[in-house]
């Protein structure tokens, strides 16, 4: 799609930090974020950094990244990276908040290159439960069930701790929920 050069197109011209209690989020945001997916963010956010500022209005609110705010509370971050959308009207602000969120879910797959990345992160002894993919998926994808092991007999016996408790039992080191079995 080309752009008539006459055009000018609003870009952002910088990254700024706020104290995370400055921003407000959108009380009439339709997208829902699980306890689940808070925190696969934040476990994104905890291996890669927070490589994907916040995006705010000129009034501290929240027009995308409701999930990273969220994560970023459950992490006890203090500060957060932004970017202020002050060229926005307020009936694009409220378009674009449900157009970053549809727009991302009409993406695809190239399952045979996703498959060749999802092998060679295995392979190399990447935590890939980070990367959003469910245990079942990742199976499905791999051709194979995902292999689980603890990665040490503290670890091990950690989880053989939990199973005696009344609460379901999850890896210290991978984040994999196992369902307590009586």
């Amino acid at each position: 799609m080309a752009v008539d050069a006459s055009i000018t197109i609003a870009m952002a011209k910088r990254i700024e930090l706020w104290p995370l209690d400055r921003l407000k989020p959108y009380e009439r945001n339709a997208r829902t974020h699980s306890s689940e997916q808070v925190a696969q963010i934040g476990a994104s956010i905890v291996e890669f950094g927070f490589t994907n500022p916040i995006l705010v209005d000129s009034s501290d609110g929240i027009v995308a990244g409701h999930g990273r705010f969220a994560a970023a509370q459950e992490l006890g971050l203090k500060t957060v990276p932004v970017v202020v959308l002050d060229h926005l009207s307020d009936r694009q602000r409220k378009a674009y908040i449900i157009a970053d969120n549809k727009l991302a879910l009409n993406a695809g797959w190239d399952l045979d290159l996703l498959q060749t990345e999802l092998a060679d992160l295995r392979d190399d002894h990447f935590e890939i439960n980070v990367i959003g993919f469910t245990q079942a998926e990742l199976g499905d994808l791999l051709d194979k069930p995902f292999e689980f092991a603890p990665a040490s007999e503290e670890d091990q016996g950690r989880l053989d701790e939990k199973k005696t408790q009344e609460t379901d039992c999850v890896c210290p080191n991978c984040g994999h929920e196992f369902i307590k079995q009586i």
